[in-house]
């Protein structure tokens, strides 16, 4: 019988797959994934034992749709390029699917062996406390795009945002002012210990987000780090 981590890594290929087969523009599936991973198409390449051409050919739709057995091979050596890195991207993954929710609502789901001091995360995250709120530590984070949890969730799936404790960090990317999901937060009970709105600045935050803020006891604070920055400081964190 397969362990965890073979049975998320099945799990993930088997998306992955579906996804690109399913898709309207398979090449196009399959360069977004390639970039998830952060993999080059010259790794990817070497791993495959073919041009870099190739992979770029399929990517941009100058080949023909990949076969079912081009994907196989495709997806198999990205995961093979990622675990040779540590498998971080697939541990990742597997976290988000295996919690019931897509890639591109939920960037990352973790729960900490340990509770971190907020102080620490944001430290971590290069971010700024707007409001101070009453935890000193979280005992896992989420990493959610607001645009799309707000349009996709219902009010039962943004709770299961909090994963196993309630005592977390929501990470809000993709926002602009940051009104909409901390509005959001107010239907959710209870609430998490500490928010932070991703990619701005302090000035552009939303002017009523610390009084909701404090009317829910959550620390608030906003990081302007590189997405892709801010997740591997969240796993070297973990």
């Amino acid at each position: 019988m397969p362990d965890s981590r073979e049975q998320g890594r099945t799990d993930l290929a088997r998306r992955i797959a579906g996804e690109v087969v399913m898709s309207d523009d398979p090449g196009g599936t399959l360069r977004r994934w390639r970039e998830d991973f952060s993999v080059s198409q010259t790794r990817l390449a070497e791993q495959l034992d073919v041009s870099p051409s190739v992979v770029s050919d399929y990517e941009s739709g100058r080949r023909s749709s990949p076969g079912i057995g081009v994907v196989r091979r495709t997806v198999d050596a990205l995961l093979a390029v990622d675990e040779s890195r540590g498998g971080s991207h697939i541990r990742q993954y597997a976290r988000v699917l295996s919690a019931g929710f897509e890639s591109d609502v939920v960037y990352d789901l973790r729960e900490y062996p340990t509770a971190v001091a907020v102080e620490r995360l944001y430290d971590a995250l290069d971010a700024t406390e707007l409001l101070a709120g009453g935890a000193t530590a979280v005992a896992g984070h989420t990493v959610i795009n607001s645009v799309e949890a707000i349009r996709r969730l219902s009010s039962d799936e943004f709770y299961r945002l909090y994963g196993q404790s309630t005592n977390r960090a929501l990470v809000f990317s993709n926002v602009t002012r940051g009104e909409s999901p901390l509005v959001a937060l107010r239907v959710v009970t209870p609430t998490p210990s500490a928010v932070v709105l991703h990619g701005i600045e302090p000035g552009d935050v939303w002017e009523h987000a610390p009084d909701l803020a404090r009317a829910d006891g959550y620390s608030l604070a906003v990081s302007a780090m590189e997405l892709d920055a801010m997740l591997e400081r969240l796993e070297r964190l973990a």
